[in-house]
């Protein structure tokens, strides 16, 4: 069987056929609008189910929400592995007869980034422009957040106590806790707190990247 389709020509079904796509055109330019343009409640519930995707976040208390829960942001590690020096003496007898002395091999950590918590919604600023959306965010800063001693590797290497003198329990403790700041101090001076601004932008830009922000500065 074959079917037929008779083609009739003239003005009027030029004209028919010019509204048909008129209003196809404009009926997807208003739901293009209506789905940009969506973001909460209903409306943004109805332009998640025209898109069949979720859609993005704009607001910067939403933006905020998101940073927040990274929490505490570890970003840099710095391990040290250091002898320290700790001693006792008596300015009226010699060490060899009241000193108290101790070499010990330590190995620790220093643990910064930084903690998002402390991020507010007046340090986000969004934008729509042309060329999509933009995000300007302005991280809290860096901080060292832990120095510990690795007990397992840190051990005593050397201990001279003197002929009349027993050894001080304590002077362990204070070679430890020397040996923990002198480790921080080396850390700080390393750059650490810049190396935890830095990998922290990094972490920030590819999840607002990910939430469909086209331009992003952190900072």
């Amino acid at each position: 069987m074959t079917t037929q389709y008779d083609y009739r020509s003239g003005r009027g079904s030029s004209g028919t056929l010019f509204g048909i796509l008129f209003a196809i055109a404009l009926g997807a330019l208003l739901v293009g609008a209506f789905v940009h343009y969506a973001r909460v409640g209903l409306a943004g519930r109805l332009a998640t189910a025209i898109t069949g995707r979720p859609l993005t976040i704009v607001s910067a208390p939403d933006v905020v929400e998101k940073i927040q829960r990274l929490n505490r942001l570890e970003t840099v590690v710095y391990s040290l592995d250091t002898v320290v020096e700790g001693s006792e003496s008596n300015a009226l007898i010699p060490d060899i007869l009241a000193g108290d002395k101790i070499l010990m091999i330590v190995h620790g950590q220093t643990i910064a980034g930084i903690d998002m918590s402390q991020l507010k919604p007046d340090s986000v600023q969004i934008t729509d422009g042309p060329s999509g959306r933009s995000i300007r965010i302005a991280l809290p800063p860096s901080q060292v957040f832990l120095t510990t001693l690795d007990n397992q590797k840190t051990r005593v290497y050397a201990r001279d106590t003197g002929v009349f003198v027993r050894a001080d329990p304590n002077l362990e403790s204070q070679v430890r806790a020397k040996a923990q700041s002198q480790l921080q101090s080396a850390a700080l001076s390393d750059g650490i707190l810049d190396a935890a601004s830095q990998n922290a932008r990094a972490t920030v830009t590819a999840l607002l990247e990910g939430l469909g922000f086209t331009h992003v500065e952190v900072r």
